[in-house]
């Protein structure tokens, strides 16, 4: 069998199996969106879950994707970032994946660290624990220690992972643009873009030198601040499937009672954990996109460590400028200016109606006017966006998800260590800095200098490109054609119904021919064969029905 024959036989059984998981947790519409119902039938009679009743809907999304390993573990979390997608109930669900795993064997960890770093263990470390410290769906983190006595973790990528989520991410390029064509949602939101950037984020995810390179970059950013630690990278003992870190000991900062101990002032470090993670999104640009309780450790000489690198989001000066833009308009409580703000954020394939969103705008920012800074709960503020975002078809693109699940996140932490800790007056200064720097003259006079030399070029080249267009009018080069983009799904539908109706009529025909037959044609000894002809009829005609019937319910 040759290698491509094998790559698709591959990918059938792993959509058979994808579809079983769907159907057995009730989600056959899912899996008919894209186009995986022809592997549901028999399991959406036969393979329902015993308890299907006792869990929701979203609990059920949950348990699917955990039952369907890695890739869609992954990307049950990115989705739990999405909630210009997603309704709350959802996103509530997903934040409870658990991205666990039973431990490798410590003997094929021992071979892939022989064959990345080409030395022996016992050359390279001084100790090396073969208990794994955790152990995750892509890889696991053993104790070691340097030559020099350093305490570092290992972090070892699980054989065969890679090769899994690669062809699980061409699976998921396939379901997304079969979903394109007869999934409105998927149309509408542009699922095929989403897919590849969910397959970016994972692959970039699955090299631990882009991790190291992320380290070094925060530690570069906060080098003139003694109360963050941040662990060196050891680049001899890493590679792309391997990485060394220096080890990080302390305090969750999850654990209140070991806090109280130590005697720290749990309403100081909220303050200053999460201004730590606004200096990234205001200041840097670049900023740690788990900011979770089991990243941040307090150590004993009072420090804030950093851990896991692996999810991080940028901002660009644009988007920077945008966020900037924001802020002014609900500052001055100008409607029209922030429907433009959304208009540039958010993303979307289909026509907005400007005047029925600038009303919900109106209606959003109603509900916030006058009230004071501290009783401003940024999580609510900012499921009403958005809210209004869903009921618009608009989505932001991941890094701005990414963002503002990261202030969802930084708000949650805050109120774990302090009750009265508001997120907003930390944000306040950071935000009046993103939006003075918006307007500083350093900015906008190289903008000036580039605009006008566009303007230049332009000026010189625009006759030229006119006389082009002109001369291509007369020669008839020029053609203006016209694409009725939206009509593919209404036509399949038309088609799939004039094909049910065309076997609903030759079964009924069949049926009928076939006792007009056996009333009028009686030749010799034909009773022997009667029961025989009458079956086999029957059957045939049975087989078309059910046939009709089950293409029927796999179209809803």
């Amino acid at each position: 069998m040759s290698i491509v024959n094998l790559r698709k036989e591959f990918h059938l059984a792993r959509s058979r199996q994808l579809s079983r998981v769907l159907a057995r947790h009730g989600l056959e519409y899912l899996a008919g969106s894209v186009g995986l119902e022809r592997f549901t039938v028999t399991q959406k009679l036969f393979g329902r879950a015993d308890n299907h009743a006792a869990f929701t809907q979203p609990e059920h999304l949950r348990m699917a994707l955990e039952e369907m390993g890695t890739t869609f573990i992954k990307l049950g979390q990115i989705l739990s970032t999405r909630a210009d997608l997603l309704p709350p109930e959802y996103l509530a669900e997903l934040t409870k994946l658990q991205d666990a795993a039973p431990p490798v064997e410590f003997a094929a960890i021992h071979e892939t660290l022989v064959a990345e770093l080409g030395q022996p263990l016992d050359t390279l470390f001084a100790t090396f624990d073969s208990e794994p410290l955790a152990a995750a769906s892509i890889g696991q983190a053993h104790a070691a220690t340097l030559p020099d006595g350093t305490d570092v973790v290992v972090k070892v990528r699980r054989p065969g992972v890679v090769e899994q989520v690669e062809e699980d991410l061409q699976i998921l390029q396939s379901l997304a643009a079969a979903a394109t064509r007869h999934w409105e949602f998927a149309n509408r939101y542009d699922l095929i873009g989403l897919a590849q950037e969910f397959a970016e984020t994972l692959r970039s995810e699955l090299d631990y030198i882009r991790e190291g390179q992320s380290a070094e970059r925060f530690a570069a950013n906060f080098a003139e601040d003694p109360g963050i630690h941040v662990p060196r990278i050891f680049w001899k003992t890493t590679t792309t499937r391997v990485l060394t870190i220096e080890r990080i000991r302390g305090i969750k900062i999850n654990d209140l009672e070991a806090l109280d101990k130590q005697g720290i002032n749990r309403p100081d470090l909220a303050e200053y954990a999460s201004g730590v993670i606004l200096k990234m999104v205001c200041e840097d640009g670049f900023f740690h996109a788990d900011p979770h309780p089991g990243n941040f450790f307090i150590e004993a000489d009072g420090r804030i460590g950093l851990i896991d690198f692996g999810m991080v989001g940028q901002l660009d000066e644009p988007t920077q400028e945008l966020l900037a833009d924001l802020l002014v308009a609900i500052s001055h409580q100008d409607t029209n200016r922030l429907v433009d703000v959304f208009l540039e954020l958010g993303v979307t394939r289909q026509p907005v109606n400007r005047s029925v969103l600038q009303r919900d705008v109106e209606h959003l920012l109603s509900i916030y006017w006058n009230r004071p800074l501290r009783d401003l709960k940024i999580g609510s503020l900012l499921n009403d966006v958005f809210g209004v975002m869903r009921a618009h078809h608009l989505h932001l693109p991941s890094n701005l998800a990414l963002l503002l699940k990261t202030l969802i996140m930084v708000e949650g932490l805050g109120a774990s260590l302090d009750p009265e800790f508001h997120l907003t007056t930390v944000l306040e200064p950071y935000t009046e800095q993103l939006v003075l720097r918006r307007y500083l003259p350093s900015r906008w006079i190289p903008r000036l200098g580039r605009a006008s030399l566009d303007l230049a070029r332009l000026g010189v080249e625009m006759p030229q490109q006119i006389r082009r267009i002109i001369a291509a009018m007369e020669n008839g080069n020029l053609q203006v054609g016209m694409r009725p983009d939206g009509l593919g799904p209404v036509v399949d539908r038309f088609e799939r119904i004039s094909n049910r109706i065309v076997l609903g009529v030759i079964a009924a025909a069949f049926i009928n021919g076939l006792a007009v037959l056996l009333s009028v044609y009686r030749p010799p000894g034909w009773e022997r064969f009667a029961g025989l002809a009458f079956a086999f009829g029957f059957g045939c005609a049975l087989l078309l029905g059910i046939y009709l019937a089950v293409s029927i319910l796999r179209s809803k």
